[in-house]
C-alpha cells in the first residue's frame, strides 16, 4: 500500500500529541489516531510500527522537545538563574504537555540508541547547567539525579492531583528549587573545605 498523499510522520506525531495531551496517553491508539486524522488504521504502517512503534517514536519526539526547551531556558545562564531556569521549563512543558510527557517516561526500550543518545545528551546539559557548583565525577551525577527526582516528582504529583491544599504550586516549587541550590552551595562548600586540608 502506497502512503498517502500529505500523511507523514511529523503530521501523525502531532495528531498524536494533541490525543495525548487532551485525552491521556492510553487514548492514543491505532483506531484513535486514524479517526482523528480521517484516514484507515492500515495508512499508518506506513510510517509506524503499529502502537508499539508509535508510541516509541512518541517517546522519542517528547524527549527531543524537552530537551530543546530546557537547552533554550539555560542559554546565556549559569548558576542558581541556569538551574532555575532549566526546572521551570520541565514543569511547563509537563503542564502543557502532560500525555507527551508521560511518553517520555514510557520510552520502550531505554536500549534504543535514539532514546539513550538523548537521554546523554540531557544529562550533559543538565552538568553544564550545575558547573557553577564544581561538583567533580560522582557528585555531579548524583546532583544531576537529584534534580531529577526533583523534577519530575513535582511534575508528576501536579498532574496527578497530588497537591490537595489551596497553596500557590509556583510557590511550593520555587521554594523546592532554593532548598536544593542551597543544597549544591553547601556541597561546593565542603569540596572546597576538604580540599585545603589535604
Amino acid at each position: 500500500m502506497s502512503p498517502r498523499i500529505g500523511l507523514d510522520l511529523p503530521t501523525i506525531l502531532q495528531a498524536a500529541v494533541e490525543i495525548a495531551d487532551t485525552r491521556g496517553l492510553e487514548e492514543v491508539t491505532l483506531a484513535s489516531l486514524a479517526q482523528k486524522l480521517d484516514v484507515r488504521s492500515p495508512s499508518l504502517y506506513n510510517h509506524v510500527n503499529g502502537l508499539s512503534g508509535l508510541r516509541s517514536k512518541l517517546a522519542v519526539y517528547g524527549l527531543e522537545q524537552l530537551l530543546h526547551v530546557m537547552t533554550q531556558a539555560v542559554v546565556g545562564r549559569s548558576g542558581d538563574d541556569a538551574v532555575r531556569e532549566l526546572g521551570k521549563a520541565y514543569v511547563a512543558f509537563a503542564r502543557a504537555h502532560p500525555g507527551l510527557y508521560d511518553a517520555t517516561l514510557r520510552a520502550p526500550d531505554p536500549q534504543d540508541e535514539e532514546v539513550r543518545q538523548l537521554a546523554g545528551e540531557t544529562v550533559d546539559l543538565v552538568i553544564r547547567a550545575l558547573q557553577a557548583y564544581e561538583l567533580q565525577d560522582d557528585a555531579a551525577l548524583h546532583a544531576v539525579r537529584g534534580l531529577r527526582s526533583l523534577l519530575h516528582g513535582f511534575s508528576s504529583l501536579e498532574q496527578r492531583g497530588g497537591f490537595g491544599l489551596p497553596l500557590d504550586l509556583d510557590v511550593s516549587f520555587r521554594l523546592l528549587l532554593d532548598t536544593f541550590l542551597a543544597g549544591l552551595h553547601e556541597m561546593k562548600r565542603r569540596a572546597k573545605a576538604e580540599s585545603k586540608l589535604t
